[in-house]
């Protein structure tokens, strides 16, 4: 089985611009390929997985990645699948966002100056000092208004009102791969499957102005088994940096997701041979549990290193057979946080990232959902002193699957 037909084993290929010359392709290590990523944040997310999942399994199998980190694209904001308008991120924040990238991704693909080696780009060198004048005239020219507004990654803002900012995003996307086909030799791009219409215009625009073909491939977008992308909680986002989304977080977020989802995650997140996933199709009740906890390991392991995922995954255990609490995720009390020496229960619930609001811990306090130590507490007012929060602190848990042991540091 080649790269090709394992990626569709696994369910992740949605749309090709020409199977055959596609498959001939990375089956023979002969792409290089990019994948897009913008800053809206210092960390990459659940969101960016499948994409650095993919770059892996391609370079593995001799392809060359190009990781595009959007410093100028990150500028406008891409639309697709959007409401409303992205948060607008100085130049300072997108610079800043960039510089975290790449230690995130080494953990996927290799960087470095070999044939198949990964190298990042930034399309703020192309895109921040263009000549709007210039622009237009090149490679404006080469977009229909009519084929842009029927895009489906436009879609929904439409609705709302798309911004003439938003509506060049993919102007500018489709020359980001037209350079990178031009500097680099870049002969394919990857993103998910909402980037559709995005990825088209590239491959339009070089045909324009080159006369030379240029390939396109979408992965499916991770979505749950109601429809909703994954990698969301109550209190936010689920990162890969683990200050932002402890290792253990990280963990308890696969081993908790519905049971309709293990095995669609098996398939498109890890890499563990298709023939032992097969065998965990007809798994259920404790069996699928285990099948939980094996997904759960292997992501944190891909993510944070296996040492992390152990530690992890001992925590887990400990935390529900009443064990230890020496691997759990930890939140430190300091003293400028504490009144008259004591500090709030909502105060910690908010602190621990257990509740992402003062309203909401108080709504999970108030309705049953909070206990500390072995005690259900209702009372919101509740405090506790440095004294009970010196040395092993105290265990608080929301809900049966959220824990955090609170220390004074």
């Amino acid at each position: 089985m080649g790269i090709y037909e394992e990626l569709i084993e696994r369910g992740l290929i949605a749309q090709v611009t020409d199977e055959n010359e596609i498959r001939n392709m990375v089956n023979n290590g002969k792409a290089t390929f990019y994948i897009g990523f913008d800053p809206t944040a210092d960390s990459l997310h659940v969101g960016h997985f499948m994409a650095l999942c993919l770059m892996k399994r391609l370079q593995q199998a001799g392809n060359k990645p190009v990781a595009l980190i959007g410093g100028g694209t990150g500028m406008v904001g891409d639309p697709s699948g959007r409401q409303d308008l992205r948060k607008m991120l100085t130049t300072e924040d997108i610079d800043h966002n960039c510089a975290c990238f790449r230690d995130q991704m080494s953990r996927f693909i290799h960087f470095g100056d070999g044939p198949s080696d990964a190298i990042m780009v930034n399309n703020a060198d192309w895109l921040r000092n263009l000549n709007y004048i210039e622009f237009l005239r090149d490679i404006g020219s080469c977009f229909s208004v009519n084929h842009m507004l029927a895009a489906r990654c436009y879609e929904q803002r439409m609705e709302k009102g798309l911004t003439f900012l938003e509506f060049n995003y993919m102007i500018m996307q489709g020359y980001d791969f037209f350079r990178l086909f031009n500097d680099y030799g870049c002969n394919m791009q990857f993103g998910g499957d909402d980037q559709w219409s995005n990825m088209l215009a590239g491959t339009e625009l070089i045909r324009k102005k080159l006369g030379k073909d240029a390939h396109a491939m979408t992965i499916t977008l991770l979505l749950n088994s109601e429809g909703k992308k994954m990698g969301k909680t109550a209190s936010g986002a689920v990162w890969l940096d683990p200050k932002k989304t402890t290792p253990y977080d990280f963990y308890q977020y696969w081993r908790n997701i519905d049971d309709a989802d293990v095995i669609k995650c098996l398939k498109m997140l890890t890499f563990l041979p298709l023939d032992e996933i097969k065998k965990m199709e007809t798994w259920e009740g404790s069996e699928l549990n285990k099948a939980k906890a094996i997904l759960a390991h292997e992501l944190t392991e891909l993510v944070h290193g296996k040492d992390e995922a152990d530690k992890a995954e001992a925590a887990a255990k400990a935390v529900f057979s009443g064990a230890s609490s020496e691997n759990m995720p930890t939140c430190g009390i300091t003293a400028d946080e504490l009144s008259d020496g004591s500090i709030d229960l909502i105060s910690i619930l908010v602190k621990s990232g257990l509740c992402s609001s003062r309203g909401d811990a108080r709504r999970n306090v108030e309705q049953g959902g909070v206990t500390v130590g072995d005690e259900k507490v209702t009372d919101s007012k509740k405090t506790y002193s440095k004294d009970e929060l010196q040395g092993d602190g105290i265990v608080v848990r929301r809900g049966k699957k959220n824990f955090v042991k609170v220390i004074f540091s």
